[in-house]
């Protein structure tokens, strides 16, 4: 049986195909014994927090084990969410969180996908947690990540240079760690 990992992609318009070249490197760089699933998660467009916490949990039942959660921009932001506000019941080896945004931070300020203040205790305690943020990107601004360290101080911070939003369409850092949580 595979190793599975659940792929979310990033929110706005044409984010599942602008992040396929992602999932695709993720599962080059895990090989064969790894089944990265990536779903299209509703309504990219215009997501709402209900949808796709939704459809997170339908591809989380669907693992008859631990899976390795990644997610981009947006995706990584809910997913956290998500982690933080749901039971997983043992079902997540590890989030890997590949440029998040922080929805409090200064001009971010999106209340329906805002942590609570006290989202860090809420987290499972045993949740291995990674970061990734290129200091270049011009999407989510690399500022976010230091809301995260604030946050999360026993969490792994993976700190990029000249990779942009998209990390080049390179996850060879988010799979060694993968493997690693494995």
């Amino acid at each position: 049986m595979k190793n599975p990992v659940l792929f979310i992609h990033g929110g706005g318009e044409g984010a599942y195909e602008a992040d396929r070249p992602l999932a695709e490197s993720l599962q080059g760089a895990l090989g064969v014994e790894y089944d990265v699933r990536y779903p299209a998660m509703p309504n990219a467009r215009n997501p709402t927090y209900a949808a796709w916490k939704d459809a997170i949990a339908r591809e989380l039942a669907a693992f008859e084990r631990e899976a390795a959660l990644v997610g981009h921009s947006f995706g990584a932001s809910l997913l956290l969410k998500y982690a933080a506000e749901e039971p997983l019941h043992g079902r997540a080896s590890g989030l890997f969180l590949i440029a998040a945004p922080f929805w409090r931070a200064e001009d971010w300020d999106v209340p329906e996908f805002a942590l609570a203040d006290d989202f860090a205790a809420r987290l499972p305690a045993e949740l291995r947690l990674f970061f990734y943020h290129s200091r270049d990107d011009e999407t989510v601004p690399f500022t976010h990540l230091a809301h995260y360290r604030e946050a999360l101080p026993s969490a792994t911070f993976r700190e990029l240079d000249a990779r942009g939003h998209q990390l080049e369409d390179n996850l060879a850092e988010v799979a060694a760690d993968v493997l690693l949580v494995r």
